[in-house]
């Protein structure tokens, strides 16, 4: 019976070839029964009627039956069983034997009992293990990420004055790697380039290592003395059984001296993991001091026909490989910390030198493009792929799906979502669901979670987080709830909660926030407190501590609902546990204007300042909306003549909210004083100012002055420079009179781009003119205007 692919010869009869089909059949059963039978024989048996076995269980190949780390761990156990059988009969094992081994015992995790051989094996006068043997076992703690095993194996190895070689090297170096030891890959390097020429592979392995630690000085320069080794030809690389490279060349051991001289390293880690980073900004900017920062690096290079003959003439193709995999690296580190200048000059010598990008280059260089010059630039060498007839990796299309959804482009994001066959993250389609949210756009929405699910991709926490701001209330912005928003919003919160737990994922702070948030917007205040009581036991019995935005977005909800009490008990809860910020104070100072309080105002003013909290615009605005529901609207002016004083930059919210008292009031003279406050303080008006001082003059009769307000106060919407407003006045001027039906269409659509001011002020403009009001490009030189401003100038001292 022959051997299935095991890339041995079959030999027919042979028990050994018989075990090891049943082994890769996963036949464990049967490959014991064989084992036995064959232990149980009367011949003398020898090293060799177990040797075969033993290179199948350390080589592990690919199992047709179990998964890969069931298999390699059948394989294991089945190693053990034959040590066991040849120590029972006395066979005297060679160190090939010992080395197959430790390497099944080393690939199936054993790393305590892999170590204990090696232990006893150096205490045995007749077997002494060879240096491979240390570094399998090293290669296994670096896979398995085991330093603890490291160190035990580093200092047998010191004491038994091993050495090293290559691979010892490489296999330290993975170890460095995985411990973001940046200090002991530079040592490494030192000792390595002290008894070591340089090989492609070996910097292969340094470029990847510095790549990962973020260091791009160093990458890039060991890739420039790639460069120069690969011109220069006069080597071969070869490749192990498994398909790695190797330079084919004698690897000596190097004489181990007092210690390995790395040990140190992992132990003072600490001390240089806070100064990696600085030190790799700094490198960054000289690396990339000798490029141009006008060029993309990524026209073709029509005078390198030079290089590129060079580059065919002395490159194997797997130099080229090799060398085009480093050059990958480092490009994708430029990524990693976002230096477009380093990745330029990277992409533009790969070109000269006559090595063609990969996919896997322009992978890199779009993400680090992106990052610097926007995704308009990325869709350029987009364009310049699909011209060499490169497929871009779904990761490409992600970078580019995620720079469109920051700038809101959300149908160019969607669509490049839409040929991502997989993903592994769910932080592209994140990304656009966030730009939906900002947009208000749940329909969208709707579409990239059917996406998410058609390609079996997890949400996680940020998804969630998301799908709650997104879904968790139904009326619009400024709407009230009522009854049959609420049921629907609470079925909406209820199905994503369900879905977090199908997904086994915990609330975060940010998930509540949203959740509280949109109870708030609805008005469901029962159903906030039970929500904060959950959570609030839920995070006690974890690490995770309910932040204070939380209780702000409780706090805030139970103010806009006049649920002072509440408000006030849960502001008592708060205290114990969660230290308030300004959001918090102002909140509650806002409170008091439900039970028109405005010592306790000031009690709170006081503790605010003391918790280190200097009063802000929001404070004042706080303070002066209690005076004014008191009735004092003497003691309101001058709180804001004091924040004015105190160098408190009003804005437009503090002016409305006097505004709004005056006008229900019917205080005509003090809606004028603030207009012209407003003026003087360069505030730009909105929505809700027009509609005050319109409504206060129209409410008295003054018809037209409420016309020309309007008018003066949309212009000053658009604009408080004179000569700014003369500028966009001439723009806006064909949508203002335009006699077409789509006009008011044509306005209406820079809501969609966020300009919700200028579309109110030209709707209020174009209604002016159609009443008869013609358009005036100096607004404050209306005789309005300049009433105001001769009446109340001289409350800021103007004339």
């Amino acid at each position: 019976q022959g051997c299935v692919g095991t890339g041995m010869k079959p030999v027919t009869g042979s028990v050994q070839m018989q075990i090891i089909n049943a082994l890769h059949l996963g036949e464990r059963s049967r490959a014991s029964t064989l084992l036995s039978d064959l232990g149980h024989r009367n011949h003398s048996m020898r090293v060799d009627d177990f040797v075969r076995i033993l290179e199948y269980c350390a080589r592990s190949p690919d199992p047709l039956v179990y998964s890969a780390m069931h298999f390699q761990l059948l394989l294991t156990l089945f190693a053990m069983e034959i040590w066991t059988i040849m120590e029972e009969k006395e066979i005297s094992m060679d160190d090939k034997c010992y080395l197959l081994v430790i390497r099944a015992l080393c690939k199936g995790g054993y790393l305590d009992e892999a170590f204990n051989l090696l232990s006893i094996l150096g205490e045995n006068a007749d077997i002494y293990p060879i240096l491979p043997m240390y570094n399998n076992f090293l290669g296994a703690c670096a896979q398995m990420h085991s330093f603890h095993h490291a160190d035990k194996c580093l200092d047998l190895m010191e004491q038994r004055l091993v050495g090293k070689n290559e691979v010892t090297y490489i296999e330290l170096l993975k170890l460095a790697v995985l411990q973001q030891n940046l200090p002991a890959v530079h040592e490494l390097w030192k000792e390595y380039t002290r008894y070591y020429n340089l090989s492609i592979v070996s910097l292969r392995k340094f470029i990847r290592s510095f790549t990962r630690l973020r260091d791009l000085k160093s990458a890039y320069e060991s890739l420039q003395q790639m460069v120069t080794l690969a011109f220069r030809g006069g080597f071969v690389i070869a490749k192990t059984a498994e398909g790695k490279m190797y330079p084919s060349k004698l690897d000596i051991p190097i004489p181990s001296s007092s210690d390995l001289g790395l040990k140190k390293y992992w132990k003072e880690n600490e001390i240089f993991v806070s100064s990696v980073f600085q030190a790799c900004n700094e490198s960054n900017t000289q690396a990339s001091d000798s490029v141009d920062s006008g060029t993309f690096g990524i026209r073709k290079i029509e005078d390198r026909t030079d290089g590129r003959v060079l580059l065919k003439k002395h490159m194997a193709v797997s130099v080229m490989k090799v060398l085009r995999w480093s050059f990958n690296d480092v490009i994708h580190a430029c990524a990693q910390t976002r230096n477009f200048k380093l990745a330029a000059q990277l992409f533009a010598q790969m070109q000269s030198i006559g090595l063609e990008p990969s996919c896997n280059t322009y992978d890199g260089f779009i993400r680090v493009l992106v990052a610097e010059r926007g995704f308009h630039d990325g869709l350029q060498v987009l364009e310049v792929m699909q011209r060499k007839n490169l497929e871009p990796y779904d990761s490409t299309l992600a970078t580019i799906s995620v720079a469109c959804s920051k700038d809101l482009e959300l149908d160019l994001a969607e669509s490049f979502l839409d040929q991502i066959s997989t993903s592994p993250s769910p932080f592209p389609y994140n990304a656009l669901l966030e730009a939906c949210d900002r947009l208000d756009q749940p329909e969208r929405a709707v579409r990239i979670l059917a996406k998410m699910k058609h390609l079996k991709l997890p949400p996680d926490i940020r998804t969630y987080e998301l799908l709650f701001s997104l879904f968790g209330n139904v009326n619009a912005p400024y709407e009230e709830g009522n009854m049959l928003s609420q049921l629907d919003a609470a079925k909406r919160i209820n199905a994503i909660e369900v879905d977090m737990l199908s997904n086994g994922i915990q609330h975060s702070n940010v998930s509540i926030n949203n959740l509280l948030k949109a109870l708030g917007t609805e008005g469901m205040i029962k159903e906030l407190i039970q929500y904060l009581r959950v959570a609030e036991n839920q995070f006690s019995d974890s690490s995770i501590v309910l932040g204070t935005p939380v209780y702000n977005t409780a706090l805030h909800s139970l103010v806009e609902a006049k649920e002072s009490q509440m408000a006030v008990e849960i502001f008592k809860t708060m205290l114990y546990g969660h230290r308030p910020d300004a959001v918090t104070y102002n909140i509650m100072i806002d409170c008091c204007s439900i039970i028109k309080c405005f010592k306790s105002a000031c009690a709170l003013v006081s503790v605010m300042i003391r918790d280190g909290f200097c009063p802000q615009v929001l404070t004042y605005t706080a303070l002066i909306k209690i005076l004014l529901v008191c009735e004092d609207l003497d003691e309101a002016l001058n709180l804001l003549d004091q924040g004015c004083s105190d160098a408190i930059q009003p804005d437009v919210l503090l002016f409305n909210t006097i505004l709004q008292a005056a006008y229900d009031k019917g205080r005509i003279d003090l809606v004028e004083l603030i207009v012209v406050r407003m003026h003087q303080e360069n505030v730009q008006p909105d929505s809700s100012t027009c509609g005050y001082v319109f409504s206060a003059y129209a409410d008295s009769g003054f018809f037209s002055t409420a016309i020309e307000a309007l008018q003066v106060l949309s212009m000053r919407m658009i604009s408080e420079d004179d000569c700014s407003l003369e500028e966009k006045s001439t723009i806006f001027e064909d949508l203002i009179l335009a006699e077409d039906l789509d006009a008011e269409s044509r306005i209406i659509d820079l809501f969609k781009n966020s300009q919700e001011d200028i579309a109110v002020a030209l709707l209020n403009l174009r209604w002016c003119a159609t009443v008869g009001f013609p358009i005036s490009r100096l607004p404050n030189q209306s005789p309005w205007a300049k009433r105001l401003l001769s009446s109340y100038g001289f409350k800021k001292g103007t004339t």
